[in-house]
């Protein structure tokens, strides 16, 4: 290394430009070869870094995301899930509801892919470098209660429920709440109301959530005015996606109107 290279790479050490540090030589034999001008040899150099930093923040917020594994909206099944408002989903990938600070309630039985579709939207959002969550209902509520216990809840809010720009909460109602879960719950969603997006999915209909939250009529209705006020309703019907290939089998009776013709 000539004295010159070394200065270069001392320079980078300060700026903190650890990518050119390691790819501005290769970059620019290229250019040298092409005879590329100095602006465009300029550009590459930063743009490698960009890319570098960038894929570190990428990498950074899928971490912090807390995906239980990668989802991808072209890898939905629209032709089995009939029963899924494409174009509204299709528009919804767009991410614009991220930033007028609107929800997404993805509601419809188990097994149409409710969690698929929201983990997709929320990995969208970090691939474009928006702060995500990722978390069940059931898990949310017990971070929460330890949190209470612990005199942490304060900060466990601000942290993971309030830092995020879209908070993903899976499966509500699965399991029920009891009147201090509810109350920790209307309390998320109060805190986020208008001040960051919310994706939940849910198999009940609103009619019945308030069995989720400890058949607190009062509660539920304050939680579902502040959660609907500007959200997107997504309704998908059909069946139990995870169950086609055992019905097709034989192993799990097939419900469907056509099979008792």
């Amino acid at each position: 290394m000539n004295l010159q290279m070394e200065r270069i790479r001392q320079a980078c050490d300060v700026l903190k430009l650890n990518t050119i540090a390691l790819e501005w030589s290769a970059i620019a034999d290229r250019a040298a070869g092409q005879e590329t001008s100095f602006a465009d040899f300029l550009e590459q150099v930063l743009r490698v870094e960009i890319d570098a930093r960038m894929g570190r923040t990428r990498d950074a917020l899928l971490q912090f995301a807390g995906f239980p594994g990668v989802k991808r909206f072209d890898d939905y099944d629209f032709k089995f899930a009939t029963g899924a408002p494409r174009k509204q989903l299709h528009e919804l990938s767009g991410l614009a509801f991220i930033e007028r600070a609107e929800n997404v309630v993805l509601l419809g039985p188990s097994g149409v892919g409710k969690s698929h579709l929201a983990i997709s939207l929320a990995h969208k959002a970090v691939m474009r470098g928006i702060k995500v969550r990722f978390i069940s209902a059931a898990d949310l509520m017990l971070q929460l209660a330890s949190a209470r216990k612990q005199d942490r809840l304060d900060y466990y809010l601000k942290r993971s429920i309030l830092t995020p720009k879209l908070l993903v909460i899976d499966e509500i109602g699965y399991l029920p709440f009891g009147r201090a879960e509810a109350n920790l719950f209307f309390n998320v969603i109060a805190k986020r109301y208008e001040n960051g997006s919310v994706i939940v999915t849910s198999n009940l209909p609103f009619s019945q959530w308030s069995t989720a939250f400890a058949d607190d009529q009062t509660l539920t209705a304050a939680l579902l005015d502040r959660l609907l006020h500007h959200a997107h309703i997504v309704q998908i019907t059909g069946e139990s996606y995870r169950l086609r290939g055992k019905k097709t089998a034989g192993i799990v009776p097939d419900t469907h109107p056509e099979s008792t013709q």
